[in-house]
């Protein structure tokens, strides 16, 4: 039996009244399938935005771009954040890369813009914590 079934078959006892081998390997099966279907790259994928967002720069910028509502030049967006303009460079390039903003060169500048799926975190994100 694969480690930590012992507690899921004392589980199952205490929900069913009793457990059989058969009900350990019948949970285990339609557990494997939840995991299956979250798919290695997806997670992959999923964690690449959370640790995007996971920096305290980073997160200033996505949430100051989803604020504005539309583009911002990278020297607007280095008056808000405190960091080097590499650092700034490496911090918006993390955001590009997990598809959180979107830049385009206009002439001299660049410019960024918030994704949807930015604004669809920030939105989420609002909304689950408690202003005091």
């Amino acid at each position: 039996m694969p480690h930590g079934t012992e507690r899921l078959r004392r589980y199952l006892a205490d929900e069913l009244g009793e457990c059989r081998d058969e009900d350990v390997e019948r949970r285990l099966d339609e557990l494997g399938t939840l995991e299956a279907t979250l798919g290695t790259a997806r997670v992959d994928a999923e964690l690449d935005v959370l640790s995007a967002l996971a920096n305290g720069t980073r997160y200033t910028l996505v949430r100051v771009l989803v604020a504005a509502g539309e583009e911002l030049c990278v020297c607007e967006l280095h008056a808000v954040v405190d960091v080097s303009e590499s650092g700034l460079s490496h911090a918006l390039s993390t955001l590009v890369d997990a598809g959180l903003v979107e830049g385009r060169k206009d002439g001299r500048w660049k410019k960024y813009r918030a994704t949807n799926r930015a604004v669809a975190l920030v939105t989420l994100l609002d909304g689950s914590v408690d202003d005091e």
